[in-house]
């Protein structure tokens, strides 16, 4: 019984699952750090410099921009999640919409060192989410409850080599923390009512961004983002409750509060793309983002004090490398006005055979439009909207030992997402 919990033992082990979730949706990882990059899908994140949210989307770009400026904002995101052909070895309800809607901050600041450098400061959310079941779910034994918090500040700086050619790098401090909750059937040992397995855990990680911005032709610029790993050794508490006595001698499942670690690294990922000016009025984007899941294969978690089955508990995760591409534009319709769309597609790391209720995302597609409105070369108020589908997504979750019945259903998924952000220039 070295694996009763291979969903379920930790916030260490499900919450970062989620809070690293580069490809994954329904508001578990984000890409809403900028309103006016929301526009066109995102394509073309890493080659433009339209306001202080570059510090995100390339540091290099901060040189682009000839004044200090702050731009603040704030991303909605509504999700709706349908179940179907729910089967299952206990019996329970399949409502579905366990997302809740969300409201997603972000702020930044560049300012001018001389006539090469610059320096900014950005706190955004790049990952986050709530999935919360109705306690009579049926798969409520595979997972019921997933919230993870985490938000990062970067401070900045980038250095124009010449006029078409300049460079970036931020550190980035990480706050994680999540809580995890799902029921264990109690009836091989005589209970007639489900156990509670709730864990919550916490770290920072610290790591860094590097980009690169050039004007290879004249109207024509790409853009190069590296975005570091992260290490986390994530603490915090693992609670069983309402397990019979009878489960301990054999098995270590012995009601309790657990001090429970982690050791875990969030994949790097790196992000390309390519701006090219038509005229005055038309620019075109594209982009691709890679992302090197094939690190997450495996995850150990250690409960201190703990006998059995809850001393260490594993699992696999066995994610694959994704790759997620992007096309846009943007039309300058007058001195005050510039409208923008775009288009994206993004894989799911997790395959059928490996997702799981906590993560029931499929690939997905995103459709946006937005539009920036200039009343003065100092002001700008930034909108976008997006929405966002994806390919049904399978699960099917076997019971190796008797205390998480089997699940299994069809998850269909779609996202309304929409942004404002203001840029105010000194």
């Amino acid at each position: 019984m070295s694996r009763i919990y291979p969903f379920s033992m930790s916030a260490l082990t499900g919450a970062l699952i989620l809070a690293s979730g580069q490809s994954l949706a329904g508001g578990l990882s984000l890409n809403e750090q900028s309103a006016s990059g929301m526009g066109t899908a995102y394509a073309g994140r890493a080659s433009s410099a339209l306001d202080a949210s570059t510090l995100y989307g390339n540091p290099a770009g901060m040189s682009r921009l000839n004044r200090a400026q702050v731009s603040g904002g704030l991303a909605v995101l509504a999700p709706n999640v349908d179940i179907k052909d729910a089967q299952g070895e206990a019996p329970g309800t399949n409502q579905g919409n366990m997302v809740p809607t969300s409201t997603i901050p972000f702020g930044y600041y560049v300012t001018p060192i001389d006539d090469r450098w610059h320096f900014g400061i950005g706190a955004y959310v790049p990952f986050g989410g709530h999935a919360d079941y109705e306690d009579t779910f049926q798969g409520r034994y595979q997972g019921l409850e997933t919230e993870v918090r985490v938000i990062t500040v970067q401070p900045t700086v980038s250095y124009r080599f010449n006029d078409r050619i300049s460079a970036g790098a931020g550190v980035t401090f990480n706050r994680i923390d999540g809580t995890l909750r799902n029921n264990l059937l109690t009836t091989p040992f005589g209970g007639t009512e489900d156990a509670t397995l709730s864990s919550t855990g916490d770290d920072y990680g610290y790591g860094y961004n590097l980009g690169i911005m050039a004007e290879v032709l004249d109207g024509t610029t790409v853009g190069l983002t590296y975005y570091s790993k992260v290490d986390y050794t994530l603490e915090g508490h693992t609670t069983l409750s309402g397990m019979p006595a009878a489960a301990g001698p054999s098995t270590g499942l012995v009601d309790g509060r657990y001090d429970a670690q982690l050791d875990f690294t969030t994949p790097e990922h790196v992000a390309a793309s390519v701006s090219h000016a038509l005229d005055e009025r038309w620019t075109l984007h594209g982009g691709a983002v890679w992302t090197r899941w094939s690190r997450l294969q495996r995850i150990d978690v250690e409960n201190e004090g703990a006998q059995g089955a809850l001393a260490v508990t594993s699992e696999d995760i066995l994610f694959r490398d994704t790759l997620a591409v992007s096309v846009g534009a943007s039309y300058q319709l007058d001195e005050q006005w510039m409208l923008r769309a775009g288009f994206a597609l993004d894989e799911s790391p997790a395959t059928s055979e490996d997702r799981g209720v906590r993560v029931p995302y499929g690939h997905r597609k995103v459709l946006a439009i937005g539009a920036g409105w200039s009343p003065n070369p100092d002001l700008t108020l930034d909108l976008g909207y997006a929405y966002l589908w994806e390919s049904d997504a399978t699960v099917d979750q076997d019971n190796p030992t008797g205390l998480q019945p089997a699940y299994s259903g069809t998850f269909s998924t779609d996202v309304h997402g929409l942004s404002a952000q203001l840029s105010y220039r000194f």
